[in-house]
């Protein structure tokens, strides 16, 4: 049984079998009037090859259970005459189908809520309409799993994400792209805002979340869409907060260069609680207390990470090396001392800073070289006051 006879057991009454019957209808009336004859005032409808190829595409709102609209396409009919396309639909399978609208493009758009199913036909000049198109279910089992896990890396004005690729593994046939959101992020409340935005969009598992504000907190989530257009649910939601970083910065011992043998992360010169670029990442004297660390000869000849400024203290971050700064994450909340520590390459340490508003500032760096006199080190701060994101990668 063809797709045409399928339809009309399903109820679908097609203006091209109405054509047909009046046609009929004027041949018999026709020769009743005339004696046997004539016919050639019968008008001879033509009707048009019947569309093929028909798919949709839903348009992702962020909610799964609820798409933006839906966009019809198909392969468009090549006949002459042809006019217009019909889309029809019906919201469930047990009821008719009804015209839903008419263009003359071989694609439609579908605002709001998507029927259940959908098919077109073609529309001649003369109003011939032709068979149906194939008909498309816009069926929901075909979503995606969202991804299970979502980690980020803070970076100096952006955001790395970094998620599981389960929607892909699922069924890389039916993939088409991760969907990324983000909202502001209440640290005190430990809240996301009700607001989302589309940050973007991705085939792969990771997405750079780039010019973004220092010390602002976001929120972010991901979905996983279908190339029909389903939506997944949402991964698990993550915070995390940009913040400056410098590399490969070089400070002598007090020894070998006393006016650049200290370092401190943040100077608020202006006491307002805004950084400007100058006030990061400062090299200067070591030898007094303006400093939050100095690099200092020991007797053995080791050099060392000395904490300077009363309200700053430090810890190693991990007894092992660490690949690269980004290793560093949420700054430990304990085991910070005044004491120092010997600058060992490839090592990480974190930085405990009493600003005196009652809030402490943390600050990473890893050491990347270690001279004769000096010391090479890759560094980061959190402007976010009480923030202790450094990074947001994994667990310590």
């Amino acid at each position: 049984m063809g797709t045409g006879s399928a339809l009309r057991r399903a109820g679908i009454l097609r203006e091209r079998d109405v054509s047909r019957q009046l046609l009929q209808a004027s041949v018999v009336l026709a020769v009743a009037l005339g004696g046997g004859g004539c016919v050639d005032d019968v008008t001879v409808v033509r009707v048009p090859s019947a569309p093929t190829g028909l798919y949709y595409e839903l348009e992702p709102s962020g909610d799964p259970a609820r798409p933006r609209g839906i966009v019809l396409r198909w392969t468009p009919v090549t006949d002459a005459d042809l006019d217009a396309y019909r889309v029809y639909s019906r919201a469930a399978q047990a009821a008719s189908f009804g015209l839903r609208g008419e263009t003359s493009s071989p694609s439609f758009h579908d605002d709001g809520q998507p029927q259940l199913e959908y098919y077109v036909t073609a529309v001649s000049v003369g109003g011939g309409e032709s068979d149906p198109s194939n008909v498309v279910l816009v069926d929901e089992r075909l979503r995606l799993p969202p991804p299970a896990t979502l980690v980020s890396i803070s970076l100096n004005g952006a955001i790395h994400l970094e998620w599981s690729d389960d929607a892909y593994r699922a069924s890389p046939a039916g993939f088409s792209h991760y969907r990324v959101f983000s909202s502001s992020y209440d640290l005190d409340r430990n809240l996301c805002g009700a607001s989302w935005s589309v940050e973007g969009t991705t085939v792969s598992s990771r997405f750079l979340a780039a010019d973004l504000a220092n010390g602002v907190s976001l929120c972010f989530g991901v979905s996983a869409v279908t190339i029909e257009g389903f939506e997944s649910l949402w991964s698990p939601l993550r915070n995390d907060t940009p913040r400056p970083d410098g590399r490969n910065l070089i400070v002598f011992s007090t020894t070998a260069d006393a006016s650049r043998s200290g370092f401190r992360f943040f100077l608020d010169a202006n006491n307002d609680g805004l950084a400007s670029l100058l006030e990061l990442g400062l090299v200067g004297p070591g030898t007094g207390t303006g400093m939050d660390f100095s690099v200092q000869r020991s007797a053995d000849g080791a050099l060392l990470i000395v904490p300077q400024r009363p309200a700053t203290t430090v810890r190693l971050y991990r007894s092992e090396p660490i690949a690269d700064l980004t290793s560093i994450d949420v700054a430990p909340s304990s085991g910070y001392a005044r004491g120092a520590l010997e600058a060992v390459p490839r090592s990480g340490y974190v930085f405990q800073m009493d600003e005196g508003d009652g809030f402490y500032r943390y600050g990473a760096l890893r050491v990347t070289a270690v001279g004769q006199d000096y010391v090479i080190f890759d560094w980061a701060y959190q402007t976010d006051r009480g923030n202790p994101e450094l990074i947001g990668s994994a667990a310590n």
